[in-house]
């Protein structure tokens, strides 16, 4: 990358913040942190960050209503950290506009892996933007240009994720994609332990495009129900 990418870095444990902050200066990142959600906020105003790394749990402003209110203010993309493992703080995390989760205790070569892979999209969502195509599958339409979704006429709000997930899986409707060629297409790895990522992403693509859109093949992965 020609142009260093700056990243806001709001996490309250000051021992993985300064952590996260070293393993990015290292990358060649511009590094900013912020300890709670009123601080963050005011450091994403100002800062005006190419990607945020968001701890869930927050004094004063939790990262649910964090990332609510940068993504309101001016889209960006968010990798949400959690502690909590049930699939509802997930969820509720993507529904509000995160683009991708890790949990913790994580490893910093993921943490990276996940950045880059955000990155990536951004910078193929800009040139894609150029292209006019349009994707019908079934009662879903996808435009690809303007990266928006209908479905029987009513636009989803997917994320930047959701997006390029059903994108992918658009691109061959009935074709059953495996966990980890999804994995390695979306997010720019594949490793068998992170599949448990894409499993969550598409749970959240179904309560946004509804249950019969994304079919399941146990063991193997998933596929867009052909019309």
């Amino acid at each position: 990358m020609t142009d260093q990418r700056r990243i806001l870095v709001v996490e309250d444990d000051s021992t993985i913040a300064l952590a996260v902050r070293s393993r990015l200066l290292a990358e060649g990142f511009d590094v900013r942190i912020a300890e709670d959600g009123e601080e963050a906020l005011a450091a994403y105003a100002r800062a005006e960050p190419d990607l945020v790394v968001l701890d869930r749990l927050l004094p004063r402003l939790d990262g649910v209503e964090v990332c609510r209110r940068m993504q309101a203010a001016r889209p960006v993309p968010v990798l949400m950290l959690t502690a909590l493992g049930e699939e509802t703080d997930l969820l509720v995390g993507l529904g509000v506009g995160a683009d991708d989760y890790l949990t913790k205790p994580f490893s910093m070569r993921e943490l990276v892996a996940r950045i880059h892979a955000l990155l990536r999209r951004v910078e193929r969502a800009a040139q894609l933007a150029h292209e006019d195509t349009v994707i019908r599958a079934g009662d879903v339409e996808i435009n690809t240009a303007e990266r928006r979704v209908f479905v029987r006429g009513v636009e989803a709000q997917l994320t930047r994720t959701e997006f390029d997930l059903l994108r992918r899986l658009a691109e061959r409707p009935g074709h059953v994609f495996e966990r980890e060629r999804l994995l390695s297409d979306i997010w720019g790895f594949s490793e068998a332990a992170a599949t448990r990522t894409v499993d969550s992403h598409v749970r959240a693509l179904r309560r946004k495009l509804g249950a019969g859109i994304v079919r399941t093949v146990h063991g193997v992965g998933y596929a867009l129900v052909k019309p």
